[in-house]
């Protein structure tokens, strides 16, 4: 499986599991909050937002393009703290996560 095909997989998962832990909303925030220049839109969005409207739509527009991925990435260092605030178990989404990380992490 090449890493285009692992992080499609990832990610269909990764929506699966916003919408198990109903993190996931039905109506997209505003364009202004979407425009944040912070990372991980943290002054706009919640994690998970930033999850479904930011990260999930870019990575998908760069695999159907057929864009390089990335070759680093630490998106769960930020996860855990976001998500530490949440009344639900995340471990599954946590490890979706940690293997969006690891599926992007090129070893030299």
């Amino acid at each position: 499986m090449t890493r285009q095909q692992q992080l499609n997989l990832l990610l269909r998962q990764l929506e699966q599991e916003l919408q198990t832990l109903q993190l996931w909303q039905q109506s997209a925030p505003s364009s202004e909050a979407l425009n944040s220049i912070e990372p991980f839109c943290v002054d706009s969005l919640a994690f998970s937002e930033w999850l479904q409207w930011v990260m999930i739509p870019r990575f998908d527009a760069m695999i159907q393009q057929q864009h390089a991925l990335p070759s680093n990435s630490d998106i769960a260092a930020m996860a855990e703290e976001a998500l530490s605030g949440i009344n639900a178990d995340t471990a599954v989404l946590l490890d979706l996560i940690r293997q969006i990380d690891s599926t992007l992490r090129i070893v030299h």
